[in-house]
C-alpha cells in the first residue's frame, strides 16, 4: 500500500490530478502493482478525503492533547516521537495532526513503521495542498541510514 501511495504522490502533484478511481486503478496495475495493495491504498486515499471534508472544529492552536491508549499502540514510539517533533516544530497544525491520527488509526496493522508513517505524513500535506518547508521535506523522504554526514 505505502508504495502505491508514494507513487501517487510523485507522479500526480496534486490529489485532483488524479484520474477517477477505476482509471487509477488500471494505471496503478500497469505499473506494476498488486491489486490488493491498489485497493488498499485507494480505500485509504477515500478515507482521506472524507476526513478532510469532514473536520468539524479544529483543535485550538495552544492545546495539549493526550493521545490514547489505542493511540500510542497504532503509533508506536518512534512515530509518536516524530509525530510531536512535527508538531513542536510548529510544521503540523493541530487540525492536520488530527487528521493524521485518524488515517493512522484506519491502518491494519499496528504498530506503524517510522518510514511508513512519515509517508502517511507527506499524503496528509498532499492532501491538504500544503507543501512543508525543504528540511521536512527531507526528514519525510530520507532514511536516517542514507544520510550524509558533513
Amino acid at each position: 500500500m505505502f508504495d502505491v501511495l508514494v507513487y501517487l504522490y510523485e507522479h500526480y502533484w496534486r490529489p485532483d490530478a488524479c484520474p477517477e478511481a477505476g482509471l487509477l486503478a488500471r494505471k496503478l496495475s500497469a505499473a506494476g502493482f498488486e491489486s490488493e495493495e491498489i485497493n488498499e491504498a485507494l480505500a485509504w486515499l477515500n478515507g482521506l478525503q472524507a476526513v478532510n471534508s469532514h473536520l468539524v472544529l479544529p483543535p485550538a492552536s495552544d492545546s495539549a492533547r493526550v493521545y490514547t491508549d489505542d493511540e500510542c499502540e497504532r503509533l508506536g514510539p518512534e512515530a509518536l516521537g516524530f509525530l510531536q517533533f512535527l508538531g513542536a516544530a510548529g510544521v503540523l497544525s493541530p487540525s492536520l495532526r488530527e487528521v493524521v491520527l485518524e488515517r493512522v488509526s484506519a491502518l491494519p496493522r499496528a504498530p506503524v513503521a517510522l518510514e511508513d508513517f512519515k509517508i502517511l505524513v507527506l499524503l496528509v500535506f498532499w492532501s491538504a495542498g500544503e507543501e512543508p518547508d525543504a528540511l521536512i521535506l527531507d526528514e519525510l523522504f530520507v532514511d536516517d541510514g542514507d544520510r550524509l554526514i558533513h
